[in-house]
């Protein structure tokens, strides 16, 4: 009966060690915030700037982050943000690119 005491972390998308990871959590958390205003601000012509600037971060930091990941939780998030960067990335490149390019 000791399998019955120890708890079952295999199974599931979101699984984990159980144990603190500070640095990969604050990757996580940066690349999600990065993602989302890259992409959100992509949506819009004259916000290119911040749109590819923080895209460009976004999948730096995602990058790292999943380099340094430990647990499938944190390389979904880190995913979903690069994936959100990517996008943000490339269509504020294709607004005008990083550094105010006119585009017609």
């Amino acid at each position: 009966m000791a399998q019955a005491m120890r708890p079952n972390t295999a199974g599931g998308l979101f699984a984990t060690d159980g144990k603190p990871h500070p640095l990969q959590e604050t990757l996580l958390a940066v690349t999600m915030a990065l993602g989302l205003t890259a992409f959100i601000s992509a949506q819009f012509h004259n916000l290119h700037l911040l749109s590819s600037w923080t895209g460009l971060v976004g999948i730096l930091t995602g990058a790292y982050g999943q380099w340094v990941s430990v647990t499938t939780r944190e390389r979904f998030g880190l995913i979903l943000g690069l994936g959100l960067s990517a996008v943000g990335f490339f269509l504020g490149m294709a607004h005008g690119g990083l550094f105010g390019g006119v585009v017609d």
